[in-house]
């Protein structure tokens, strides 16, 4: 703590002993001594209260930032729920629209070339989802493509 050698140390001593004299000097430096070890005791509970509180404070911090970011992530989820789930509706709505097309025409005679044109210009063009695997892509073209198969079947029926 201090830089202090052994000839420092030595001059201390005899001038304490003079000052001080022979017979309080043993009770004086008792006493120097304990003072110092409550000294450092005290210093070194102070260190560890700040460094505790520093720890404190990164825990806090790395909590916020994981706080941060599962909202980040549970905002991104629920927009491409969003997204899906209005998808998904256009999606019931064209097939809806096909099914009533196909129920006003039951029992008649099957659907014309001019019914499936009039049902063509009705539907909307399909949406493509914004998905990072292209798999997923590849799996959202499906119910189009049964809507061609019903298509095909009633083009077969009329030739």
């Amino acid at each position: 703590m201090f830089d202090i050698g052994f000839t420092e140390l030595v001059v201390i001593g005899v001038v304490a002993l003079i000052v001080i004299g022979p017979e309080r000097l043993p009770k004086v430096a008792r006493t120097a001594g304990h003072l110092y070890g409550r000294l450092q005791r005290y210093v070194s509970s102070v260190k560890s209260d700040i460094s505790h509180e520093i720890q404190l404070d990164e825990i806090r911090r790395a909590g916020q930032s994981f706080k941060e970011s599962v909202e980040s992530a549970a905002s991104g989820v629920e927009q491409q729920a969003t997204v899906v789930d209005d998808y998904l509706r256009n999606e019931v709505d064209n097939v809806n629209k096909v099914v009533a097309a196909m129920a006003a025409t039951e029992g008649e005679r099957p659907i014309t070339e001019p019914a499936m044109k009039q049902i063509e210009t009705e539907q909307t063009p399909q949406q493509s989802l914004p998905l990072d695997e292209p798999d997923q892509n590849t799996a959202a073209a499906t119910p189009s493509a049964v809507v061609e198969t019903a298509r095909g079947d009633t083009a077969g029926k009329t030739a």
